[in-house]
């Protein structure tokens, strides 16, 4: 496929198809075989990813049904092969496009002039790749991914949207289910905030404008080892695979960027032991799950920032191919708000991301079992992590603080 298309190195997909085009799909290899999986269980995340599902979303009317072209049997096993996947374009309306002033005219802030810059040719209809449209490939493969996490280690892989413009949310990001996020069209699973989210989407939608916020996307039970230092740390990761999500403008890893306010000693995820499990666990969970770019057993919690649909349709000031400066004012069908259709994709590119780290850590470091005696490795560390025999009580506790020097650089 061609460069900036495919995502993954062991389980790794590649994209194709735009907005307006025949179809859009992926191309997932690396997938296990005999892994059962059903047109059904893929088409559910697809179903919560498509237009046309509430007010507050783009009309365009997508049934985005998803066809298996190849790499599992007719009895639903992988076969271990390429798996491709084709949903095709039913509704697109080129003329939104090409029939008023957005065939010559960039609309500011959208990709059409940056594509135009690097490709020397435009696909004006629908924006062609740029279009979140693309994202169904990414979710397909996602829905796959996902099935392979909770097969493996009960991994749930959930995202919400915790904030419009200023108003947040409280959410327990231990308990919330899929069913909470989506009892509502915000997919807040704070009903008291999720009223006041919608009531200012409509009001900025009502207005020809549009509005932006965050989701945050949880991943439990996830084991500790996954990631790679130095350069493919698992933040590093999950932050480039939601930053090519269409309208991502930010990332955090657990506190983020608030975690600058605290002391270390505030910030710091202290230890301790699970009196029944005898796993290494924390008490807090500010580092998000991961510890020097390395998963540590506890939830994988991450926040990406979406801006504000850039089409509106307002009249705003821009200029054409040619250099001429104009007024543009957006047509077509647009959603006013992108986070609740964001929530699967960004479900998808964790899910897809730990997958990917998942069979990383299975070749490189559980090749070959660790021998080791048991007082000679390290104590297991995480939600889902049992100690053989459990607790240790063999180990003297002092009660003063352990002294340490440590020269790091």
């Amino acid at each position: 496929m061609g460069t900036g298309n495919s995502f993954g190195r062991v389980f790794r997909i590649s994209t194709w198809g735009e907005s307006h085009g025949g179809g859009v799909g992926v191309t997932l290899d690396g997938c296990p075989p005999r892994l059962q999986i059903t047109r059904d269980e893929i088409q559910v995340d697809l179903d919560r990813r498509r237009p046309g599902q509430s007010r507050i979303t783009t009309p365009r009317n997508e049934a985005d049904a998803v066809e298996i072209l190849s790499g599992v049997t007719p009895d639903d096993l992988t076969t271990g092969t390429p798996i491709a996947m084709l949903v095709r374009n039913k509704d697109q309306r080129s003329q939104d496009y090409l029939d008023n002033d957005m065939k010559v005219a960039y609309r500011p802030s959208h990709a059409d002039a940056t594509y135009d810059a690097k490709y020397g040719v435009r696909a004006i209809a629908g924006g062609g790749r740029s279009s979140a449209r693309e994202t169904i490939g990414r979710v397909a493969a996602g829905a796959i991914a996902r099935k392979i996490l909770t097969q493996f280690n009960g991994i749930e892989v959930l995202a919400y949207v915790s904030k419009v413009q200023d108003i947040g949310c409280e959410v327990d990001d231990d308990t919330f289910t899929m069913e909470d996020v989506d009892a509502n069209i915000v997919r807040c699973p704070d009903e008291a905030a999720a009223e006041k989210m919608l009531a200012r989407i409509d009001e900025i939608r009502k207005a020809g404008n549009s509005i932006g916020g965050v989701v945050t996307c949880v991943a439990r039970n996830v084991p500790a080892g996954l990631g790679s230092p130095v350069f493919d740390k698992l933040e590093a990761d999950l932050a480039k695979a939601c930053m090519s999500i269409p309208a991502a403008k930010g990332f955090e890893s657990g506190d983020g960027f608030e975690g600058t306010l605290l002391s270390g000693k505030d910030h710091n995820d202290e230890f301790y032991i699970d009196p029944e499990t005898g796993a290494t666990r924390t008490k807090t969970n500010r580092s998000g799950g991961i510890q020097g770019g390395i998963s540590n057993g506890e939830n994988v919690v991450i926040h990406v920032a979406f801006k504000p649909t850039s089409t509106i349709g307002q009249v705003q000031q821009t200029v054409t191919r040619e250099g001429t400066e104009v007024e543009l004012r957006g047509k077509g069908r647009h959603d006013p708000c992108v986070l609740p259709r964001a929530v699967p994709m960004v479900e998808a590119m964790v899910a897809l991301t730990i997958c990917d780290a998942l069979m990383l850590q299975q070749a490189q470091c559980e090749l070959f079992p660790n021998e080791a005696s048991l007082d000679s490795r390290p104590n297991p560390m995480g939600t889902t992590a049992v100690r053989e025999g459990g607790p240790n009580k063999n180990v003297e506790v002092s009660d003063k603080p352990i002294s340490q020097r440590v020269d790091e650089e």
